[in-house]
């Protein structure tokens, strides 16, 4: 593309250097280095359902669009931020008109896929398992969490991860040699480390970047991009961004610290740090909700509630307005007694049953909804809780059948769990008296 013609066309960068072939794709090597997954896929010529998991800016799309040239098929997009059932059924319409005239294959790709509900995602069931037309999701979320069960049977997850720093420096050599921004002839060393930090593995993101920087440049006729006029063009956002860097890690750990530490002026002083910062609310809030479970814990259950409530009021304000309930919890969860007995418990369980063989249910907590198990003595003297004195069925045994009762869970003596600690006690002497 010349000079004159990148200059008239108002596609997005983006969009203009997305890969045509496969050769092209930068990053995820895992899945498309020789021998693997995606590559035996393509390689096969045989296309197949499939979702693809992770971050913005990673190829999710790309990738899609590749294997609808590679399978020589129709391609169909739904966007599940913006679509509904509506589009699925236009989607299946089409794709039976291109089956009944036995031509070439469809590939349906929906993007953001975990945006769809279970009704609008069973409506794809059917056509994926008739073999219709082939289903690729594209997702920023755990499939495992967001993606119905029967639809995750019938598809393979490939999951996509960041772009290294050392990708993210080769799309920005290909921006320079290919002249896609005419105004920019070289680009510092030092920008151009600042522009991938920036850029924290996401190519769009880079990309982007890089546009509004041809747009200044041309304006202001600078041909290369120095550091100084790099922050001077882009302001504080780019100076002090650094997510995904060592220092964003170092910020959120010294958050962490200080709410585990029960300072609220220093938990206050990282948070803002990281909000200034640039880092993502969204991600704040999601890290103090595992503070209320890993630090406070049972000492104070109602830290979690109240981390929780904070990341739904972000969700209806946004920034600035809902940072204020992010600092409220923050604040909260610095001052609430400490306990770690939960996330203690967790890992000893955890652990153990990673060791552990598989034993089998005591019959007596067997379910017995039928003739044939109560035959087979299922739920058979068992002892219904509530029927019991004070409604505690003192002496049962919970464990299978053999097994030592360990002790996972031990509460601290701070906040509830004093009182946690003490009904544990109560209980356990009237398990004794009954031995």
């Amino acid at each position: 593309m010349s000079d004159a013609s990148a200059s008239r066309d108002h596609t997005p960068l983006a969009e203009r250097l997305r890969p045509k072939t496969l050769g092209e794709v930068i990053g995820q090597q895992h899945l498309l280095g020789d021998g693997m997954p995606l590559r035996i896929a393509f390689e096969s010529g045989q296309p197949h359902s499939c979702i693809l998991w992770g971050p913005p800016g990673v190829g999710k799309t790309t990738l899609a669009r590749l294997m609808a040239s590679s399978f020589d098929a129709h391609f169909i997009t739904i966007s599940a931020v913006l679509g509904g059932v509506k589009d699925i059924r236009e989607a299946v319409e089409q794709a039976s008109v291109w089956q009944g005239q036995g031509g070439k294959r469809t590939i349906v790709f929906v993007d953001e896929v975990h945006r769809f509900n279970k009704s609008q995602q069973d409506a794809f069931l059917p056509h994926v398992e008739s073999g219709l037309f082939t289903f690729i999701g594209a997702t920023t979320e755990n499939p495992s969490f967001e993606v119905i069960s029967a639809l995750l049977s019938r598809t393979v997850v490939y999951v996509l991860q960041p772009l290294s720093d050392t990708d993210l420096q080769k799309i920005v050599a290909k921006v320079l040699r290919e002249h896609v921004l005419p105004a920019i002839e070289t680009i510092a060393t030092e920008a151009r480390d600042r522009l991938v930090a920036y850029a924290d593995g996401d190519a769009r993101r880079l990309l982007n970047t890089l546009e509004s920087l041809g747009v200044a440049a041309a304006g202001e006729k600078v041909t290369e991009v120095t550091d100084a006029w790099l922050l001077k063009v882009l302001g504080q956002q780019m100076r002090r961004y650094d997510k995904g860097g060592e220092q964003f890690y170092d910020t959120i750990s010294a958050l962490h610290k200080s709410v585990r530490g029960s300072d609220p002026d220093a938990s206050l002083y990282w948070l803002m740090r990281m909000l200034d910062g640039g880092a993502e609310p969204r991600y704040l809030a999601r890290r103090l909700i595992r503070m209320a479970s890993e630090d406070v814990g049972l000492a104070d259950p109602r830290a979690l509630r109240l981390a929780l409530d904070a990341a739904e009021v972000y969700e209806r304000l946004g920034s600035p307005e809902g940072e204020l309930a992010l600092a409220q919890c923050v604040v909260y969860l610095a001052v609430a007694p400490k306990s770690n007995a939960v996330y203690r418990a967790f890992n000893a369980a955890r652990a153990f049953i990673k060791n552990d063989g598989t034993r089998p249910v005591p019959l007596h907590l067997r379910n017995a909804p039928t003739k044939l198990m109560k035959e087979l003595d299922y739920g058979k003297n068992y002892r219904y809780a509530h029927d019991e004195e004070g409604g505690f069925a003192a002496g049962e045994n919970y464990f299978p059948e053999g097994m030592t009762a360990p002790e996972f869970y031990r509460p601290v003596d701070r906040g509830l769990e004093i009182r946690i600690s003490d009904k544990l006690k109560e209980l356990k002497l009237k398990n004794n008296q009954q031995d």
